[in-house]
């Protein structure tokens, strides 16, 4: 695993040595973000939520590629510790900030202070139903608004709806096993363009 463009590009990431966390692999982060970039352009002042951050791997390729800041969302102190150590390695610290605590309690605490986020990434474990809840909850926050871009990753096995309330997709990709929904908020009842 590494950081593929950027300021730090070319850096190594550490990974755990079991199988807890399921790091998105360099193929589909590729892919990724060449969709982003795409779309948004450049990340440049970006803020980046990356909830279920395991290893950091998604907020830390859109901190070296330009984005502001990110905060990071996991709830095991070994992911949050190995997110620091990642940080370091990628000399990123400066501008990131490590939540730990269980992801949708996270996300309520953040909505309290945060201002909106301009791309989000989530990617839980697979098939446990946390991206459907996950999506109910940030389509009522006020961490995305119109500006805001949400990535879900999960398996392409999984029968994830297009829409919640407000949020709704605009495109889903598959990658052998995994898929990514990028998602925006829209106030009519079909997807955005």
């Amino acid at each position: 695993m590494r950081v593929i463009a950027g300021s730090a590009r070319g850096r190594q990431l550490l990974a755990p040595k079991n199988q807890r966390v399921r790091p998105t692999a360099d193929r589909v982060k590729e892919a990724l973000f060449s969709i982003l970039v795409s779309r948004l352009g450049d990340l440049s002042g970006m803020r980046v939520l990356d909830i279920f951050a395991g290893t950091g791997n998604l907020g830390i390729e859109a901190l070296s590629r330009g984005a502001e800041s990110a905060v990071f969302i996991d709830s095991h102190r070994e992911s949050a510790e190995l997110i620091r150590k990642n940080l370091e390695g990628t000399r990123l610290s400066d501008r990131a900030k490590v939540v730990v605590q269980e992801a949708a309690a996270a996300v309520r605490w953040l909505s309290r202070g945060e201002a909106a986020f301009h791309l989000v990434f989530l990617d839980p474990p697979y098939a446990e139903g946390h991206t459907q809840r996950l999506l109910e909850l940030l389509s009522t926050s006020p961490l995305i608004d119109a500006g805001t871009t949400v990535v879900a990753e999960f398996s392409a096995k999984e029968d994830v709806p297009t829409r919640f309330g407000r949020l709704a997709e605009s495109e889903r990709r598959i990658y052998g096993d995994t898929a990514l929904s990028f998602l925006t908020l829209s106030d009519r009842g079909e997807p955005c363009p």
